[in-house]
């Protein structure tokens, strides 16, 4: 569908949603069209989106929900629909009060899971890393450095270029989720890890060309970091729970932790609501919790 292409498009262009978010709502809206070629018994027209009623907007949700998605995924699933409908009833072609109309299923209470301040050191020194290649071992090593000393997203690491950190940098200038912008200062590691990575690179890092690169000389993939961390996890005993955003995880809560406040946590990860970083005062409770019933004699 034209429009949807179009849709897509704008929130690339106009909202600068992140290429995750956007390939989640082209598969949502595709999962969405293809579920009312069947609910309609041919594929679906503006017409028929212009007649949605919430009955059939729900009838898609339940088919979700039985193919395994959770509520997390149906939130996003009508978030993305809510989306589409309302580009389409802006131009004038469909009436979006359907998708209005159908509350967002209840998101469960989980908090994050970080590393302890011991098994974050682990991960990012270069000796923990598993590869053969000098260079592709402090590669990743410089990356997982930036997770958790800068607690940067892992797109956010990725999309820097060479330019943008040298052994002198002392702030890093990080465009996040849905373009905003902020300042994250660098602890004296940071640099280092990726000198000795730069150092070792057999490519040329051009100022504006991707400071991580691939084993072929491409920009490094997310995937790549991800693999490499579930392999940390099994030489280091590590919990199913570390994953590289969980360094990001650890970064909050060790700053927390340390008498770092709230509202400096909320700047230096980029959250836009200071109730996105509140959710760390759970951990660190539950942490001190932990302890408590460890270590008191009537625990």
């Amino acid at each position: 569908m034209e429009k949807r292409r179009q849709w897509l498009e704008s929130l690339h262009s106009e909202r600068r949603l992140a290429a995750n978010t956007l390939d989640a709502y082209e598969r949502d809206t595709r999962q969405f069209l293809t579920f009312l070629t069947g609910h309609l018994g041919g594929p679906a027209t503006l017409a028929d989106i212009h007649t949605l009623r919430t009955a059939d907007l729900r009838a898609f949700l339940a088919q979700r929900r039985r193919d395994g998605a959770g509520a997390r995924s149906l939130g996003r699933h009508l978030a993305g629909l809510r989306s589409f409908l309302r580009y389409l009833e802006r131009k004038g072609l469909v009436n979006a009060a359907a998708a209005g109309a159908i509350r967002a299923p209840k998101q469960p209470k989980s908090l994050p899971k970080p590393l302890s301040d011991v098994q974050a050191l682990e991960v990012v020194t270069q000796q923990a890393q598993l590869h053969e290649e000098p260079w592709i071992a402090a590669r990743d090593a410089a990356v997982l450095t930036l997770l958790y000393g800068c607690g940067l997203r892992i797109s956010e690491a990725l999309d820097l270029k060479a330019g943008d950190v040298s052994a002198d940098t002392t702030t890093l200038r990080i465009t996040g989720k849905g373009g905003k912008t902020r300042l994250v200062p660098l602890l004296t590691v940071v640099p280092q890890a990726v000198e000795t990575y730069r150092t070792l690179c057999p490519y040329h890092l051009a100022a504006e060309e991707p400071l991580f690169r691939g084993a072929r000389g491409g920009k490094l993939n997310p995937s790549i970091i991800q693999r490499e961390m579930q392999k940390l996890r099994g030489a280091l005993g590590l919990p199913d729970s570390a994953t590289p955003h969980a360094l990001r995880h650890s970064f909050a809560t060790h700053l927390l932790a340390g008498g770092g406040d709230l509202r400096t946590i909320q700047e230096l990860l980029g959250h836009a609501s200071l109730s996105t970083t509140q959710v760390y005062t759970g951990v660190d409770q539950a942490r001190l919790l932990e302890v408590y019933d460890r270590a008191h004699p009537r625990a």
